[in-house]
């Protein structure tokens, strides 16, 4: 079973997607900022990081400037983490799960993780989405067509867990 079985995603299906996927991201992000939070106040607490002066934790973040880049990265890491992973191990996320689409390779090729991160750099935060409207015909996001990927509406069957591997 092939991606020439089904159709390609159009622009609505992907937008429901994007907008569950982001609440998705938003949490990861929530997750992630706590759990660092919660070990830059240890490590400061106990004077192993530098406390510059402040009394309190949260003035220390605020007026911080290394370590609000420290959390911007840690949280950025996860959320990119979390698509690079479900794209890469099934191709899809959780909305895309939801809506029935899937991100196949266009070529033989499997999705790589490099694949997977030039995808999500050229899409441009999901504006990339908007090319689908202007190409109708074809239905490739800016994304799909630079990543030589394609997104795919499945059907119920197909969007099994058992049957990811039938797809290629």
């Amino acid at each position: 079973m092939t991606s020439e079985h089904y159709y390609r995603a159009g622009f609505f299906r992907r937008l429901a997607a994007i907008i569950y996927d982001i609440l998705v991201a938003v949490a990861v992000g929530m997750c992630a900022a706590m759990v660092m939070l919660v070990a830059m106040l240890l490590l400061v607490e106990n004077n192993v990081l530098n406390n510059h002066g402040y009394e309190h934790f949260s003035d220390l973040i605020q007026h911080a400037p290394i370590y609000q880049y420290v959390l911007q990265g840690w949280v950025s890491a996860w959320v990119i983490a979390f698509f690079l992973w479900f794209w890469r191990n099934g191709g899809q996320t959780i909305g895309m799960r939801a809506w029935r689409l899937r991100i196949v390779s266009t070529n033989e090729n499997s999705l790589t993780y490099t694949r997977a991160f030039v995808r999500m750099m050229t899409s441009f935060l999901g504006l990339g989405t908007l090319l689908v409207l202007l190409d109708y015909k074809h239905k490739q996001s800016l994304q799909d067509r630079i990543a030589g990927t394609e997104v795919i509406c499945l059907t119920k069957e197909a969007n099994h867990h058992r049957s990811w591997r039938n797809l290629n």
